[in-house]
């Protein structure tokens, strides 16, 4: 509840310094792609590249995860890295260059299918009420950083807690010891990089070993570094300090259950994230058991949905590859779908939209 009071918030503030505007309730964009990360962006970049009138919504910034990761090592074509938001930023103007009319941040609360002249139509309802409708819709959504099962975590979230690496965060811990929770690559590239920025980084990791979720290079980086202690089996069991400032936490270790504590003033969370689908709970599309968007040769066309003209791509779709390059890939694979989709409409060959299956 928290977290939609201040999304809402952003927005509403966004709204008032002109940052968005009014979207037209008369015009059917071809495409509209729900979430700015590299998939969303890779999918605007395409579809507006080759003529297609794209709307892009996303309820914070634009970047998604990839934005908030301090470097990016081994994304093609950049062989000494890349911070995150400086590749989304490319993409983002790269979008806007082709004409795909961006509005961030806009929280979108629904997705629904209605009839239209063509026999196919999407109403997106945003938070606000206001509404835009298209011929085909992209979910790129993404997912939502998870939280630490800790009873005062929100007391320290926004000022201790930290769901990512940025060169503000490492300003902000400069000199001290800091923690981090999490064993992917996100987590990987954190501690490396404030590793050169802090005294000391403590990993914590709740498996035996790093190995088993983490690439090859990025283990052996964090080998390297001799400010970076690796706690595995263990996990963070509570936070204390006052006013919102962090002075340490608790440490249980998995195998034996002891306890114990470090002064820690910052700790980062990287412990991956749940798929923000809430928003199609009433729109006809399937998901999986854990919420992930169903896509495929069990729906329909590759990437497509249960509801015929609605892809998903990224990390919200089921068995996805999470990588920046997958992401893209998918971006621009789902581009050829839309027009096949918008095709099939103009000839009257496409699925009546009430027959979409559910």
């Amino acid at each position: 509840m928290a977290r939609c009071c201040a999304i809402r918030a952003i927005v509403a503030l966004a709204r008032c310094i002109g940052l968005v505007t009014a979207i037209d309730p008369d015009k059917v964009y071809d495409v509209a792609i729900v979430g700015a990360g590299p998939a969303g962006l890779a999918a605007a970049v395409y579809a507006a590249s080759e003529g297609l009138s794209v709307l892009v919504l996303d309820c914070l910034a634009f970047g998604g995860q990839a934005g908030a990761s301090a470097r990016i090592e081994n994304y093609l074509g950049f062989p000494t890295g890349i911070a995150g938001m400086a590749l989304m930023a490319r993409a983002h103007a790269q979008a806007q260059k082709f004409g795909a009319e961006m509005q961030i941040p806009d929280e979108v609360a629904s997705l629904r299918a209605e009839p239209g002249p063509d026999g196919r139509r999407f109403r997106l309802t945003l938070a606000n009420q206001e509404r835009a409708s298209a011929r085909t819709v992209i979910i790129a959504s993404g997912a939502r950083y998870r939280r630490l099962e800790v009873e005062n975590l929100a007391a320290f979230e926004g000022s201790c807690v930290h769901y990512w690496a940025s060169p503000l965060e490492a300003r902000l811990c400069a000199g001290q010891e800091v923690a981090l929770v999490g064993a992917g690559n996100s987590a990987g590239q954190a501690a490396v990089y404030l590793s050169s920025q802090v005294a000391k980084v403590l990993m914590v990791v709740r498996g035996a070993s790093l190995e088993a979720t983490m690439s090859s290079y990025l283990v052996e980086r964090i080998g390297a570094r001799r400010n970076i202690e690796v706690l595995t089996r263990t996990i963070v069991s509570t936070l204390a300090g006052q006013d919102g400032v962090l002075h340490e936490i608790g440490l249980r270790s998995l195998p034996s259950g002891a306890e114990s504590k470090r002064v820690i003033r910052h700790l980062f969370l990287f412990i991956g994230a749940e798929p923000n689908t809430g928003w199609l709970s009433q729109s006809g599309v399937t998901l999986e058991a854990k919420g992930f968007v169903r896509t495929g040769a069990d729906v329909n066309s590759p990437l497509e949905t249960s509801l015929s003209g609605v892809f998903a791509i990224g990390d919200v779709r089921a068995g996805s590859v999470k990588r920046v390059a997958a992401a893209v890939g998918e971006g621009a694979q789902v581009v050829a779908a839309l027009h096949a989709s918008l095709r099939k409409a103009a000839d009257g060959t496409a699925l009546p939209v009430h027959l979409g299956r559910h």
